[in-house]
C-alpha cells in the first residue's frame, strides 16, 4: 500500500511519495528479533503489573476511595493499553511487515497508541496536581479533591485524549489536506505531529512545575519540623506521607523524561530536517522505552506506597490461605486420615 498516491515508476522514499514498505525501516533479521524481543518483554511485564496496580487497589475499600488512586488507576489503565496496541501493531508492522488494508484502519490504530500515551500523560498531570493541592492546601484538601470531582476529571481527559488522537482518522492527515507527510508515521500530517509534540511538551512541563512546587514545600516543612523539633501529632504524619508520595511520584516523571526525551528530539528533528534510515531506525527502538517506562512505574508504586503494599501483602496472605484451603479439601483430609490408621495399626504390631 503506498502513502496518498505514488507516481509510475517511483521508486524513492520521498515526501508525499512514500510507499508503506519506505516505514519498515528493520532491514536484517537480527533487528527483529531484538525488537520483538524487547516488546514482547517490555509489553508482558507492563500488562501484568499494571493489572496487579489496578486489583491492588480496587480490591481495598480504603484504597479504591481516594482520589490519588482514582488518577493511579488511569495511569495504569493507559499503561495496559499502550503495550497491547503499542505492541500488536509494532511487530505486526516492523517485524512481520504487514500493512493494512486501509488508511482508515492504520490511523485508527495509530490513534489508540496517541490516546493511551496522552492519557498515561495527562493521569500524571492530574497526579501532580492532586499532590500540590495536597501540600499547598491541606486543610481544604478533601473538600476540594472529592471521588465526584475525580471521576469527572477523568471523564473530561479521557474524552479530550481520544478527541485530540482521532483528528487524522477525522481528516487532519497528509492525504486529505495533500500536505506535507510526516517521515516517522505513514499518513501523518506534519502539522498535527508539531501539535501533539507541543501538547505533550506542555503536559511535561506543567508536571515538572507541579512537582517543582511540591518538593519545594516539602522541603519547608522538613525544615521547619527540624528547627522547631516537632515530633509526633497527626498532621505530621500526613505531611510525611504527601512527601513520600511527591518523591515517588518526582521518580515517576524521571523514568518518564529519560524514556521519552529520545523519541520526542528524534520527532522534532524530524519535522525540520530530513531524517536518514538510520535515524528512523533509531527511533524504532527509541520507541520501545515508552514501554519501558509503562512497566517501570508499577515497580516503584510497589517500592515506595506503603499502602499497596500492604495490599500486596494482604493479596498474598489470601492467596496462600486458599492453597492451605485446598490442601485441606475432603480428598485430602480422608488421605491424611488413612495414613494416620495405618500407622496406628503398625505401631500396635510392633508393641
Amino acid at each position: 500500500m503506498d502513502i496518498c498516491k505514488v507516481p509510475e515508476n517511483t521508486s524513492k522514499c520521498t515526501a508525499n511519495t512514500m510507499p508503506m514498505e519506505c516505514f519498515m525501516v528493520l532491514s536484517t533479521q537480527a533487528q527483529k528479533i531484538s525488537i520483538t524481543t524487547l516488546c514482547c518483554l517490555f509489553g508482558t511485564l507492563c500488562t501484568l503489573e499494571n493489572c496487579l496496580v489496578l486489583y491492588l487497589i480496587f480490591s481495598s475499600p480504603t484504597i479504591r476511595k481516594k482520589p490519588s488512586y482514582l488518577f493511579i488507576s488511569s495511569l495504569a489503565l493507559a499503561d495496559i493499553l499502550a503495550s497491547i496496541i503499542f505492541v500488536s501493531s509494532f511487530v505486526n508492522f516492523h517485524v512481520f511487515n504487514k500493512t493494512d488494508s486501509s488508511k482508515e484502519t492504520f490511523l485508527l490504530k495509530l490513534g489508540g497508541v496517541n490516546t493511551s500515551f496522552t492519557a498515561s500523560l495527562s493521569s500524571l498531570l492530574l497526579t501532580a496536581l492532586d499532590r500540590y493541592i495536597s501540600i499547598s492546601r491541606p486543610s481544604e484538601y478533601k473538600s476540594l479533591v472529592t471521588r465526584k470531582r475525580a471521576w469527572v476529571a477523568l471523564g473530561v481527559l479521557w474524552v479530550t485524549c481520544v478527541t485530540i488522537s482521532s483528528l487524522p482518522l477525522l481528516g487532519w492527515n497528509c492525504c486529505t489536506l495533500n500536505s506535507a507527510c510526516s517521515e516517522l508515521f505513514p499518513f501523518v500530517d506534519d502539522n498535527y505531529l508539531s501539535s501533539w509534540i507541543c501538547l505533550v511538551m506542555v503536559l511535561l512541563a506543567s508536571i515538572v512545575c507541579a512537582y517543582a512546587h511540591v518538593l519545594w514545600k516539602a522541603h519547608q516543612h522538613v525544615a521547619y519540623m527540624g528547627k522547631h523539633q516537632v515530633q509526633g501529632g497527626k498532621q505530621n504524619a500526613r505531611m510525611r506521607m504527601d512527601v513520600m508520595l511527591a518523591k515517588t511520584l518526582v521518580m515517576v516523571l524521571t523514568v518518564l523524561m529519560v524514556c521519552w526525551s529520545p523519541v520526542l528530539v528524534l520527532m522534532i528533528y524530524g519535522i525540520f530536517v530530513k531524517l536518514s534510515i538510520q535515524l528512523r531506525r533509531v527511533f524504532a527502538f527509541c520507541s520501545t522505552l515508552c514501554l519501558l517506562n509503562s512497566m517501570v512505574n508499577p515497580i516503584i508504586y510497589a517500592l515506595r506506597s506503603k499502602e499497596l503494599y500492604s495490599s500486596l501483602r494482604m493479596a498474598f496472605s489470601r492467596f496462600r490461605r486458599q492453597l492451605r484451603a485446598t490442601g485441606d479439601s475432603p480428598e485430602a483430609e480422608s488421605t491424611h486420615k488413612s495414613s494416620a490408621i495405618e500407622t496406628v495399626c503398625e505401631e500396635t504390631r510392633i508393641t
